[in-house]
């Protein structure tokens, strides 16, 4: 598998807590997007890391497609 799945065409806001880390999906497979379940055995991806410093919205990319990884820069809108 060389190109992530796009799991959704807009960001997922999540409330993330200071200090807690967070997986987000890389590949696009999770079922339980935008964090990792694991689905990605096999394709090369890996999950990327978020550890939250600060307890407040933030918005994972959907897309998969971002720049700013896990974080959305918007690529969602240009494909």
């Amino acid at each position: 598998m060389s190109e992530a799945i796009r799991a959704s065409n807009t960001p997922y806001a999540v409330d993330v807590e200071s200090g807690k880390n967070y997986f987000w999906c890389a590949c696009g497979k999770s079922g339980k997007q935008p964090f990792c379940d694991g689905s990605h055995g096999g394709t090369g991806f890996t999950p990327v890391k978020y550890m939250a410093t600060e307890s407040k919205k933030i918005f994972f990319c959907g897309c998969k497609a971002t720049a700013t990884q896990p974080m959305c820069d918007g690529s969602h809108k240009k494909i």
